[in-house]
Protein backbone atom coordinates (compact mmCIF):
# COMPACT_ATOMS: atom_id res chain seq x y z
CA UNK A 1 0.00 0.00 0.00
CA UNK A 2 1.55 3.26 -1.07
CA UNK A 3 2.02 5.97 1.57
CA UNK A 4 2.21 8.77 -0.99
CA UNK A 5 -0.33 11.48 -0.31
CA UNK A 6 -3.06 11.73 -2.85
CA UNK A 7 -3.10 14.75 -5.06
CA UNK A 8 -5.91 17.05 -4.20
CA UNK A 9 -7.94 18.08 -7.17
CA UNK A 10 -8.52 21.82 -7.47
CA UNK A 11 -11.92 22.97 -6.42
CA UNK A 12 -14.22 23.65 -9.30
CA UNK A 13 -15.95 26.94 -8.88
CA UNK A 14 -19.15 27.79 -10.61
CA UNK A 15 -18.79 30.64 -13.11
CA UNK A 16 -19.77 33.97 -11.58
CA UNK A 17 -23.33 35.01 -12.09
CA UNK A 18 -23.56 37.86 -14.60
CA UNK A 19 -25.69 40.70 -13.34
CA UNK A 20 -27.24 42.53 -16.22
CA UNK A 21 -28.95 45.21 -14.16
CA UNK A 22 -28.73 46.35 -10.57
CA UNK A 23 -31.83 46.44 -8.43
CA UNK A 24 -32.09 50.23 -8.75
CA UNK A 25 -31.69 50.07 -12.52
CA UNK A 26 -34.38 47.42 -12.72
CA UNK A 27 -36.69 49.63 -10.67
CA UNK A 28 -36.06 52.57 -12.97
CA UNK A 29 -36.76 50.40 -15.99
CA UNK A 30 -40.01 49.17 -14.45
CA UNK A 31 -41.06 52.74 -13.69
CA UNK A 32 -40.25 53.82 -17.22
CA UNK A 33 -42.28 50.91 -18.55
CA UNK A 34 -45.26 52.01 -16.47
CA UNK A 35 -44.92 55.56 -17.79
CA UNK A 36 -44.86 54.22 -21.33
CA UNK A 37 -47.96 52.13 -20.69
CA UNK A 38 -49.68 55.11 -19.07
CA UNK A 39 -48.81 58.04 -21.39
CA UNK A 40 -51.76 60.11 -20.22
CA UNK A 41 -51.02 59.45 -16.52
CA UNK A 42 -54.37 57.82 -15.86
CA UNK A 43 -53.22 56.91 -12.37
CA UNK A 44 -52.78 60.61 -11.61
CA UNK A 45 -56.23 61.34 -12.98
CA UNK A 46 -57.71 58.79 -10.61
CA UNK A 47 -56.36 60.82 -7.74
CA UNK A 48 -58.06 64.00 -8.95
CA UNK A 49 -61.26 63.15 -7.06
CA UNK A 50 -59.37 62.73 -3.79
CA UNK A 51 -57.54 66.01 -4.40
CA UNK A 52 -60.80 67.83 -5.17
CA UNK A 53 -62.46 66.50 -2.01
CA UNK A 54 -59.43 67.38 0.08
CA UNK A 55 -59.35 70.91 -1.31
CA UNK A 56 -63.00 71.46 -0.41
CA UNK A 57 -62.62 70.04 3.11
CA UNK A 58 -59.66 72.35 3.76
CA UNK A 59 -61.47 75.34 2.26
CA UNK A 60 -64.60 74.83 4.38
CA UNK A 61 -62.50 74.30 7.52
CA UNK A 62 -60.57 77.52 6.98
CA UNK A 63 -63.77 79.48 6.36
CA UNK A 64 -64.90 78.40 9.85
CA UNK A 65 -61.47 79.29 11.31
CA UNK A 66 -61.07 75.74 12.56
CA UNK A 67 -57.76 73.98 13.12
CA UNK A 68 -57.07 70.49 11.81
CA UNK A 69 -57.19 69.17 15.37
CA UNK A 70 -60.56 70.80 16.06
CA UNK A 71 -62.19 69.42 12.93
CA UNK A 72 -60.68 65.99 13.48
CA UNK A 73 -62.13 65.87 16.98
CA UNK A 74 -65.60 66.95 15.83
CA UNK A 75 -65.56 64.40 12.97
CA UNK A 76 -64.27 61.58 15.21
CA UNK A 77 -60.99 60.91 13.41
CA UNK A 78 -57.27 61.40 13.97
CA UNK A 79 -55.47 64.53 12.84
CA UNK A 80 -53.24 62.34 10.71
CA UNK A 81 -56.20 60.92 8.81
CA UNK A 82 -57.70 64.38 8.30
CA UNK A 83 -54.37 65.67 6.99
CA UNK A 84 -54.26 62.80 4.48
CA UNK A 85 -57.80 63.62 3.34
CA UNK A 86 -57.03 67.32 2.90
CA UNK A 87 -53.88 66.50 0.92
CA UNK A 88 -55.68 64.03 -1.35
CA UNK A 89 -53.59 61.12 -0.10
CA UNK A 90 -56.51 58.84 0.76
CA UNK A 91 -60.01 58.13 -0.44
CA UNK A 92 -62.45 58.86 2.41
CA UNK A 93 -65.45 56.59 2.89
CA UNK A 94 -68.99 57.87 2.61
CA UNK A 95 -69.37 57.56 6.37
CA UNK A 96 -66.28 59.73 6.88
CA UNK A 97 -67.61 62.34 4.45
CA UNK A 98 -70.92 62.37 6.32
CA UNK A 99 -69.15 63.07 9.61
CA UNK A 100 -67.12 65.85 7.97
CA UNK A 101 -70.26 67.36 6.45
CA UNK A 102 -71.90 67.49 9.88
CA UNK A 103 -68.86 69.08 11.47
CA UNK A 104 -68.50 71.64 8.66
CA UNK A 105 -72.26 72.21 8.31
CA UNK A 106 -72.33 71.60 4.56
CA UNK A 107 -74.01 68.90 2.43
CA UNK A 108 -71.89 65.92 1.40
CA UNK A 109 -72.31 66.93 -2.24
CA UNK A 110 -70.41 70.16 -1.53
CA UNK A 111 -67.18 68.15 -1.33
CA UNK A 112 -67.54 67.14 -5.01
CA UNK A 113 -68.13 70.66 -6.35
CA UNK A 114 -64.67 71.26 -7.82
CA UNK A 115 -64.47 67.78 -9.33
CA UNK A 116 -67.79 68.13 -11.11
CA UNK A 117 -67.15 71.61 -12.50
CA UNK A 118 -67.23 71.63 -16.27
CA UNK A 119 -63.89 72.52 -17.83
CA UNK A 120 -64.33 74.36 -21.12
CA UNK A 121 -61.92 74.55 -24.01
CA UNK A 122 -62.39 76.39 -27.30
CA UNK A 123 -60.34 75.50 -30.38
CA UNK A 124 -60.39 77.93 -33.30
CA UNK A 125 -58.62 77.26 -36.59
CA UNK A 126 -56.79 80.16 -38.21
CA UNK A 127 -59.21 82.55 -39.87
CA UNK A 128 -62.29 80.80 -38.46
CA UNK A 129 -63.08 82.97 -35.44
CA UNK A 130 -66.71 83.95 -35.00
CA UNK A 131 -67.28 87.30 -36.69
CA UNK A 132 -69.44 89.47 -34.46
CA UNK A 133 -70.63 93.06 -34.30
CA UNK A 134 -69.46 95.51 -31.66
CA UNK A 135 -69.50 99.29 -31.42
CA UNK A 136 -66.45 99.58 -33.67
CA UNK A 137 -68.01 97.52 -36.46
CA UNK A 138 -69.64 100.70 -37.81
CA UNK A 139 -66.17 102.22 -38.06
CA UNK A 140 -64.89 99.33 -40.18
CA UNK A 141 -63.27 97.41 -37.33
CA UNK A 142 -63.44 93.65 -37.86
CA UNK A 143 -63.92 91.50 -34.74
CA UNK A 144 -63.35 87.76 -34.55
CA UNK A 145 -64.28 86.18 -31.23
CA UNK A 146 -61.76 83.44 -30.38
CA UNK A 147 -63.44 82.04 -27.27
CA UNK A 148 -65.81 82.76 -24.43
CA UNK A 149 -66.25 81.62 -20.84
CA UNK A 150 -69.83 80.64 -20.10
CA UNK A 151 -69.84 78.89 -16.74
CA UNK A 152 -68.14 81.30 -14.35
CA UNK A 153 -68.78 84.67 -12.79
CA UNK A 154 -65.64 85.97 -14.50
CA UNK A 155 -66.02 86.49 -18.23
CA UNK A 156 -63.05 86.52 -20.61
CA UNK A 157 -63.52 87.52 -24.25
CA UNK A 158 -60.50 87.21 -26.58
CA UNK A 159 -60.82 89.00 -29.94
CA UNK A 160 -58.70 89.23 -33.05
CA UNK A 161 -59.22 92.77 -34.34
CA UNK A 162 -58.33 93.84 -37.87
CA UNK A 163 -58.18 97.42 -39.14
CA UNK A 164 -57.86 98.16 -42.87
CA UNK A 165 -57.99 101.16 -45.20
CA UNK A 166 -61.77 101.06 -44.81
CA UNK A 167 -61.55 101.47 -41.03
CA UNK A 168 -61.99 104.73 -39.18
CA UNK A 169 -60.32 105.92 -36.00
CA UNK A 170 -62.49 105.40 -32.94
CA UNK A 171 -60.79 106.43 -29.68
CA UNK A 172 -63.96 106.56 -27.57
CA UNK A 173 -64.61 102.94 -26.59
CA UNK A 174 -65.71 102.68 -22.98
CA UNK A 175 -66.95 99.59 -21.14
CA UNK A 176 -66.64 97.65 -17.89
CA UNK A 177 -63.65 95.51 -16.97
CA UNK A 178 -60.01 95.47 -17.99
CA UNK A 179 -58.45 94.95 -21.40
CA UNK A 180 -55.18 93.57 -22.72
CA UNK A 181 -53.94 94.36 -26.24
CA UNK A 182 -51.10 92.56 -28.03
CA UNK A 183 -49.97 93.87 -31.43
CA UNK A 184 -49.48 91.37 -34.26
CA UNK A 185 -49.17 93.48 -37.40
CA UNK A 186 -49.00 97.11 -38.53
CA UNK A 187 -48.69 100.22 -36.38
CA UNK A 188 -51.32 102.18 -34.51
CA UNK A 189 -51.49 105.17 -32.20
CA UNK A 190 -53.76 103.84 -29.46
CA UNK A 191 -55.36 106.28 -27.05
CA UNK A 192 -56.16 105.56 -23.43
CA UNK A 193 -57.45 108.56 -21.52
CA UNK A 194 -55.05 111.47 -22.02
CA UNK A 195 -52.19 109.42 -23.53
CA UNK A 196 -51.55 107.96 -26.98
CA UNK A 197 -49.35 104.86 -27.19
CA UNK A 198 -47.47 103.86 -30.34
CA UNK A 199 -48.01 100.12 -30.78
CA UNK A 200 -46.02 97.96 -33.19
CA UNK A 201 -45.77 94.13 -33.44
CA UNK A 202 -44.82 92.66 -30.08
CA UNK A 203 -46.00 95.65 -28.06
CA UNK A 204 -48.77 95.27 -25.50
CA UNK A 205 -51.09 97.51 -23.51
CA UNK A 206 -53.02 96.59 -20.37
CA UNK A 207 -55.60 99.05 -19.03
CA UNK A 208 -58.86 99.80 -17.27
CA UNK A 209 -61.44 99.81 -20.03
CA UNK A 210 -63.94 102.12 -18.33
CA UNK A 211 -61.62 104.96 -19.46
CA UNK A 212 -62.20 106.17 -23.07
CA UNK A 213 -59.82 104.27 -25.37
CA UNK A 214 -59.32 103.10 -28.93
CA UNK A 215 -57.25 103.51 -32.11
CA UNK A 216 -56.62 107.19 -32.86
CA UNK A 217 -53.94 107.00 -35.59
CA UNK A 218 -53.80 104.21 -38.18
CA UNK A 219 -50.11 104.56 -39.00
CA UNK A 220 -49.34 101.37 -40.91
CA UNK A 221 -52.04 99.14 -42.44
CA UNK A 222 -53.27 96.50 -42.17
CA UNK A 223 -53.34 96.48 -38.38
CA UNK A 224 -54.05 93.31 -36.41
CA UNK A 225 -54.00 92.86 -32.68
CA UNK A 226 -55.38 90.62 -29.99
CA UNK A 227 -57.78 92.24 -27.54
CA UNK A 228 -58.65 90.29 -24.39
CA UNK A 229 -61.47 91.80 -22.33
CA UNK A 230 -62.15 90.56 -18.81
CA UNK A 231 -65.08 91.56 -16.61
CA UNK A 232 -67.35 90.11 -13.95
CA UNK A 233 -70.89 89.25 -14.92
CA UNK A 234 -72.15 91.43 -12.11
CA UNK A 235 -70.68 94.42 -13.96
CA UNK A 236 -72.78 93.65 -17.02
CA UNK A 237 -75.92 92.92 -15.03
Amino acid sequence: MSNKPKKREPLRRSPPTRRTKSTSEASKRAAAKLDFQDPHHVSAQRNSLELAIGHEVRDFRRKLNMTVAELATMAGMSTGMLSKIENGQTSPSLATLQELSKALQVPVTAFFRKFEEEKDATYVKAGQGLTIERRGTRAGHQYQLLGHSLSRDLSVEPYLITLTKDSDVFPVFQHDGIEFIYMLEGEVGYRHGDRVYSLTPGDSLFFDSDVPHGPEELRKLPIRFLSIITYTRADRG
